[in-house]
């Protein structure tokens, strides 16, 4: 089984979401995900640590950058992932976000498992109630690594995804999707916790759409802090 990862900004479980981190602001974040029902070491995936550092390019146009390190028992396990574009409402006073990323981008070339090469284009928008988000995007990766596990390539596809402020500063419903039958397909939805503005914990399912590649449904615990 070769899962997902990468950790740029994302909204539940692909990196899907208008958010890109501040200029000069420093992100970590710890993936976890564990089998639900089961308590076999294959039913989970390894530990995902990722920076990720916000950067201004212009005055309107944002990056971020960063990497990620998956623990044992995976021998390729460096990954690079960047993303850069405009915020909402930063071509006019009500243009939607516009952001262009890549994410799975391995440091072993030639090994499968770590050259998925994702590229992806978002379109986002805040809807007028103020606490609801949406955003759309479609997704371009590796054709020799993004394959179904009956080995068809599956290598495009699309991502929404939504966030919804419960309480704000406190409390935020989210969830995405991820279309085709490869490593990054599949979706869930959970919630976000804020212990302060800078610390959160986002837990719920993820499910997959081909379960050869990825299992059967995880639960997720992702702490995310900003330094």
């Amino acid at each position: 089984m070769s899962p997902a990862w990468a950790t740029p900004s994302t909204t539940y479980w692909t990196p899907c979401t208008i958010d890109i981190q501040p200029a000069g602001v420093t992100h970590l974040g710890v993936d976890n995900y564990f089998g639900v029902g089961s308590s076999s070491p294959s039913a989970e995936f390894p530990t995902d640590i990722g920076p990720e550092w916000g950067a201004r390019l212009s005055s309107k146009l944002a990056a971020e950058f960063g990497f990620d390190v998956v623990s044992s028992p995976y021998t390729t396990p460096f990954f690079l992932n960047a993303k850069f574009g405009y915020r909402e409402n930063t071509i006019s006073s009500s243009a939607p976000a516009v952001q262009f990323g890549l994410f799975n981008f391995g440091t072993k070339r030639g090994a499968t498992n770590n050259q998925q090469d994702i590229a992806y284009l978002i379109v986002g928008k805040s809807l007028p109630n103020g606490k609801t988000r949406l955003a759309a995007s479609y997704y371009l990766g590796n054709a020799a690594s993004l394959k179904s596990s009956a080995g068809e390539t599956q290598n495009t596809g699309y991502m929404v995804a939504f966030d919804h402020q419960l309480v704000p500063g406190k409390w935020v419903l989210a969830g995405d999707y991820a279309s085709g039958k490869n490593i990054i397909g599949g979706g869930g939805v959970g919630v976000y916790y804020y212990f302060t503005k800078d610390i959160s914990l986002l837990t719920g399912p993820v499910w997959f759409n081909d379960k050869g590649l990825n299992g059967s449904v995880k639960a997720t615990m992702q702490l995310d802090i900003n330094l």
